[in-house]
């Protein structure tokens, strides 16, 4: 059995577009949902640094992700929130327990 892939997305917004990024990340959560392989996409906001987000998610395989990140709702993110992310860190992750 393949293990799942777990992506830990960080991304910084400018301290003053957060909500325009929240909105934006926001947006990305249903088609996200709806894609095959996605078991997980949650949204998290730092409760010191509102303009730290954070997506948890698991995916089916690596192949499902990487068309996630192809999808229309991804490409567009980029020019809906151009100038206002300051940063993003992708971490691409497996389980490491010895329980499944």
């Amino acid at each position: 059995m393949s293990q799942t892939l777990t992506i830990v997305a960080d991304i910084f917004a400018h301290p003053d577009q957060v909500e325009r990024v929240k909105s934006e990340l926001q947006k990305l959560i249903a088609p996200t949902l709806a894609e095959a392989g996605c078991l997980q996409y949650d949204l998290h906001q730092d409760n010191e640094n509102p303009a730290h987000f954070l997506f948890f998610e698991n995916w089916e395989s690596r192949e499902l992700w990487q068309k996630h990140m192809s999808a229309p709702h991804i490409e567009a993110f980029g020019p809906a929130t151009e100038g206002a992310i300051a940063e993003v860190r992708l971490y691409e992750m497996t389980k490491a327990s010895a329980e499944d």
